[in-house]
This record gives C-alpha cells, structure tokens and sequence, in this order.
C-alpha cells in the first residue's frame, strides 16, 4: 500500500453503529483504490445514512434479496450497486452481521491520482471540484464497479479501503462545526429526514435535488377514445 507508513486504516468498529452515527464521522476520510492502472484516492465531503429495514428509502426496507445481500453482512464493507442502467454508487456497511444499515457516499475530493480520475472521467470539466461530485462521479473516478461489492474497507490488503487522512496521531473525524446536515438528495420516501452530511462549504459537495416524480409519457392521439368511444383515424 502506498504512504503505508503514514496510512491509518479505518478499524472495524467504527462501523458498529448505525449508519446515522457512522455518517458524519466518514467526512475527511479518505477512500482510495488501487488498481493495474494506479490508485486514485478521494477525501470525503458529502455522504447520506440509510438505516435498513426500518427506513423507507433504504434498499433493504422490504428484506434481503441477492442485490442487497452484502448490506446485510459484516460490517466494514463495501455494497455497490447499479442504477439507471449506466451509474455505479457505492455504501459502507454498518452494524453488525444480519442488520442493513450502511452510508452512501455521494461526494468527494481527490487527493491522490487525479490525472487517472480525469482520466476516467468522461468531460470533467475545468478544476478538479466535479471529478467525484456526486455519487456516480465518485465511482467513475475510483473505478468502482460491482467488482468491488462485497470489498473489506477495513482490510489494509484490500485495493479498495478507507483510511484516516492523516497519521495515527491524527486519526479524528471533522469537528462538529464544519459539518452540516440535511434532507437526503432525490428520495422519494422518508424525503425529509436529515441523514445527508456533507462538509461545509466545501466546493465538492453536490448540489441538493429534491425527489420529483417521473411523469408517465402521454399516449399517442391514435391511441385515445373519443368521449363517444371511437378512436379518431
């Protein structure tokens, strides 16, 4: 591992809470991944808790399925999954061994490797700010696909790893006061809840969206009745 000497791995405890706690002390850590190609790695600004079967909009409310099997596993590991048919994200699982509670992580700033992250990035965009803003930026960036479900984030062997970003001697989290809290990006349930943390100020963290509702494409006019029940011609 590079920087090993200076390097302090995340221990498994820290993701025996809930994700709700977990969350904000995840902010200025750093997840890298070492790949063939090199390694990229990415301080934490912006993450968002999810906490399993008791809330609506996590993936594990309705029960274990093989997509959401690993939330379910040990804590300390990685759950990717795959949305829209084109994004990867990627969540850290919390608690302990048959509970689902795990933390997306949504934003973050390079900090190692950012000529391979642009390199992965399909337009960037000028700076680094966009490189992994948002969730899907930040797997794209970190080459985080459905490989690396199931990783241990906890293991100092593992590409894929979370780590303090400084030495032993400063392994903390963010003081609480450059940390800000607020409803989650884009849920349709449990749309209020205060769950995202994010950095304050920070230039990385993405840009809030509340949930909207896909509208259904309308019919064709072929395709309508008349009031009189024909169809017009």
């Amino acid at each position: 591992m590079r920087g090993e000497a200076a390097a302090v791995i995340l221990p498994r405890d820290t993701f025996a809470c809930s994700a709700v706690a977990v969350a904000p002390a995840l902010l200025g850590c750093v997840l890298e991944h070492d790949t063939p190609e090199g390694l990229v790695a990415v301080a934490l600004t912006e993450v968002e808790a999810y906490h399993g079967q008791a809330d609506p909009a996590s993936h594990a409310y309705r029960g274990r399925t093989p997509r959401n099997a690993v939330m379910f596993g040990p804590p300390g590991h990685a759950y990717v999954y795959f949305t829209y048919g084109m994004h990867f994200c990627v969540n850290l699982v919390c608690l302990p061994e048959g509970t689902a509670s795990a933390v997306l992580l949504r934003a973050g700033r390079v900090v190692e490797g950012e000529d391979l992250a642009r390199a992965r990035r399909t337009a960037p965009g000028p700076g680094g700010r966009d490189l992994a803003r948002g969730p899907a930026r930040l797997c794209q960036a970190l080459a985080i696909t459905r490989a690396q479900n199931g990783a241990d984030v906890c293991d100092p062997a593992s590409p894929l790893r979370v780590r303090w970003p400084g030495p032993a001697e400063a392994a903390t989290g963010l003081p609480g006061a450059s940390i800000s809290h607020g409803p989650r990006v884009g849920v349709s349930a449990a749309a209020d809840v205060p769950w995202r943390f994010w950095v304050t100020g920070d230039p990385t963290v993405s840009v809030y969206r509340a949930h909207t509702p896909r509208r259904a494409r309308p019919k064709p006019v072929s395709a309508r009745a008349r009031s009189d029940g024909t169809i017009p011609l």
